[in-house]
């Protein structure tokens, strides 16, 4: 890549890149700060206990002009005379006088159940929950409800009684774990009705304890966020594409072929084309139940790619010109890439894609499907451990030869001590940036921990949540712009054919290559072979 706009162009320049590319990382940080709201909100609902003695399969509304016969207590005198069968519970979403948009973009639900101490009704050990569910909408306050899904699904209850069980404790309440209960993957409808029940035989819903109530928490993403995240997508999008569509006209410009590394930032910039494309605007108007799984889907690409890209950008530096520009050359690395992320991709479209269809099912209800996830799960992660310590030791081995180069630098001909002044400075450059985005995001992480969600500063609330989502999503976008800028061929390398000429020959033949980069047990060496004379010297 010699010839690249970071060699030639001055530190002045440089310099005012770098200012450049800080403001906008920080009015990245603001919008999300002072501008987005919170990202999530969560509403808590208190299920009513509706009754249905015919056990007719029919919607029964919790309040309004239609609302069913209900108990406020299983120890009302009514409720005595009821089997457990003949109650429904009974949550319309969102509270009264208030509707559901499309901006929300996602609902997902978990159930809490107050499940109360009894000594001759205890929860036993790794008790399975069965719940009856359907999920129905509608788009005003007149219409009938229309049917969405329903399903009956088996969850784990997980309880713990902090107490000792005795008699004198009858009544307290168990310390239950939430429950995973539904995700639906867009929100296209005001109203939603969830009408759950409970069947209880001499198999089903043994041993669960005696439920007072069922809360069911609905968690959907803020509009006012949306607003702002889409609109940050809107104006990042155009700007990597003609970043990523210039940088390509660039390559193609010279007269030699691009070598791998210009082919990965070429992949560098179409992933992130690919992540920013703002098809939110399109899910505002349609029901795609799927934006979840798609979203998923272009955050992998996008990490897939970034973690191939810094594996080329050291073995580039680091390896001797005769394994150069060889996709061969990081098999081993790129594999547990493309490893790791088929293994997630493969877990997501089980969890995700099963929500497609019934939005109740999860592949943790079961015991076998709960082992399927964490193995996953732990094979991916493996992965990305050995590919970070693999990473890790790249960058150690170039490290070491650039230290060595320094040092050799002074002793070298004019012209190759410039060519591998431009290789150090561009290395350095770029792994100060990349330190820089890492950085950033662990100290994002952990602001985002340790604080509850929004600082108060004077008369501004800064949202800590929505300003780390902001600021790494503006981040990335900034490091792949600057990697496509500082990277393409400078005009001033154009306007000398010959010198591209003599740069084809030496990526085309190996063996008139000028030196070799290795890194032993002995430290960084040069072995120069010249079969040759270079231009210039």
């Amino acid at each position: 890549m010699a010839g690249a706009i970071i060699e030639n162009m001055s530190t002045k320049k440089l310099v005012f890149l770098g200012f450049f590319i800080l403001v906008f990382q920080v009015l990245s940080i603001m919008v999300g700060a002072l501008i987005a709201p919170s990202p999530t909100s969560a509403i808590r609902y208190l299920a009513t206990k509706c009754i249905n003695r015919h056990r007719v399969r029919s919607w029964l509304v919790p309040w309004g002009s239609n609302r069913c016969q209900q108990i406020n207590s299983f120890d009302e005198p009514l409720a005595k005379t009821l089997d457990a069968n003949d109650i429904v519970f009974a949550v319309h979403v969102p509270l009264p006088n208030k509707e559901m948009s499309p901006w929300f973009q996602y609902m997902l639900a978990v159930l809490q159940v107050d499940v109360a101490f009894k000594m001759i009704n205890q929860i036993e050990d790794d008790v399975i929950i069965t719940v009856d569910a359907g999920l129905a909408y509608r788009d005003d306050l007149i219409s009938e409800w229309t049917t969405m899904f329903h399903s009956v699904e088996q969850r784990p209850l997980r309880c713990m009684f902090a107490v000792p069980k005795t008699y004198e404790n009858e009544g307290r309440f168990y310390h239950c774990d939430p429950i995973p209960f539904m995700e639906l993957g867009s929100v296209a409808h005001k109203y939603f009705l969830i009408n759950l029940r409970l069947p209880v035989n001499d198999t089903v819903n043994v041993g669960i304890g005696e439920i007072k109530d069922i809360h069911i928490v609905g968690i959907q993403q803020n509009g006012g966020f949306t607003k702002v995240w889409i609109s940050m997508k809107t104006v990042f999008s155009p700007w990597i594409i003609v970043a990523t569509v210039w940088y390509w006209h660039r390559i193609r410009l010279m007269a030699r072929p691009p070598v791998l590394l210009e082919k990965a930032i070429l992949a560098l910039g179409v992933s992130m084309m690919f992540l920013n494309v703002p098809v939110e605007w399109l899910s505002l108007g349609f029901e795609w139940t799927w934006m979840l799984l798609f979203e998923d889907v272009r955050q992998g690409v996008f990490y897939s790619t970034l973690f191939c890209f810094w594996i080329m950008f050291c073995g580039e530096h680091l390896m001797d010109q005769t394994r150069r520009n060889r996709l061969a050359a990081y098999w081993w690395q790129v594999g547990l890439v493309v490893f790791g992320s088929s293994v997630l991709l493969v877990f997501d479209l089980s969890e995700r894609g099963a929500h497609l269809t019934n939005p109740f099912c999860s592949i943790w209800a079961s015991e076998i499907g709960s082992k399927v996830a964490m193995t996953s799960i732990v094979v991916a992660g493996s992965s990305v451990c050995l590919y970070f310590l693999s990473l890790c030791g790249m960058v150690r081995c170039v490290f070491r030869n650039i230290g060595g180069k320094i040092q050799q630098l002074p002793a070298m001909p004019e012209t190759r001590r410039l060519r591998y002044e431009g290789i150090i400075f561009r290395f350095k450059f770029l792994m100060l940036m990349t330190l820089a985005c890492a950085a950033m995001t662990v100290i994002f992480f952990i602001l985002n921990q340790v604080s509850e969600g929004h600082w108060h500063w004077g008369d501004y609330t800064l949202q800590v949540h929505s300003a780390f989502l902001t600021g790494i999503y503006g981040m990335w976008n900034l490091y792949v712009f600057t990697i496509l800028f500082l990277y393409a061929p400078s005009h001033k390398h154009n306007r000398n054919k010959s010198r591209d000429s003599q740069q084809t020959d030496m990526l085309e033949k190996p063996e008139s290559l000028e030196t070799q980069l290795t890194c032993g047990e002995q430290g960084p060496t040069e072995t120069y072979r010249i079969t040759g004379k270079v231009a210039g010297e």
